[in-house]
């Protein structure tokens, strides 16, 4: 089942974030502050936390639109606890977002992730989800470390 996260969620999700080993200790509490912020409501009423769960969290998605465009969003955070991987929680989740967008008129869904090597699952994941590499910024997060933007079109352009 996919809806929408609560408070009393934020704990399973920061251990999804802790289990994929991704994030720095600043980063995780750094994400913590986003998930409080989200629910005291001050990131706005178009950022969304979502979570995949039976019973409890197993994956989690925050999308939000992107400042001075129209009809542009961001996944920011898509992840799925290891233990779960693999059994299509990730793949339904990003399929919730777009149809989300879609129903709403938006037009586009970027997302960006890291170029290094132990990411190329993730941007296996994207490519097969129907996304496009749009941009590579090189050594953007660090030395070696280059942004990689993935871009998929929801629906036609309004005119």
């Amino acid at each position: 089942m996919i809806r929408p996260a609560t408070p009393n969620d934020k704990k399973a999700l920061m251990a999804i974030a802790e289990a994929i080993g991704l994030f720095q200790p600043q980063e995780l509490e750094e994400l913590g502050g986003m998930l409080t912020e989200y629910f005291d409501g001050n990131l706005g009423k178009d950022n969304f936390w979502i979570t995949y769960a039976d019973t409890n969290p197993v994956g989690v998605a925050y999308y939000a639109p992107e400042p001075y465009a129209n009809g542009t969003w961001n996944l920011y955070f898509i992840a799925v606890h290891p233990q779960h991987q693999g059994k299509g929680y990730g793949t339904k989740l990003l399929r919730h977002v777009e149809q989300a967008l879609t129903t709403r008129g938006e037009r586009i869904l970027l997302v960006e992730t890291s170029g290094m090597p132990n990411l190329e699952r993730t941007r296996a994941f994207y490519r097969k989800q129907g996304y496009e590499e749009e941009a590579r910024i090189r050594e953007f997060y660090n030395a070696g470390d280059d942004k990689v933007i993935f871009r998929k079109v929801l629906t036609a352009s309004k005119q």
